[in-house]
């Protein structure tokens, strides 16, 4: 299990992986999917591979630092 500093956390249950944000559950995932993201989330940024996998990633609003 992690606790996030930026909202998201997961959470091992059986086979499922579950990811909150801000204390919700935000996502539930299964198989193969579960495995892939157990296996990424040693690997980098934990907060951005959670914000992938439950789609709260660039939503086109962010804008660039150069302006």
């Amino acid at each position: 299990m992690s606790n996030g500093a930026n909202g998201f956390r997961w959470e091992s249950a059986g086979e499922d992986v579950v990811v909150y944000h801000h204390g919700r559950r935000a996502s539930t995932l299964r198989g193969e999917a579960a495995a892939k993201f157990l296996e990424q989330v040693g690997a980098g940024d934990e907060q951005l591979l959670m914000a992938r996998v439950t789609g709260n990633y660039k939503h086109g609003n962010e804008r660039s630092g150069n302006r």
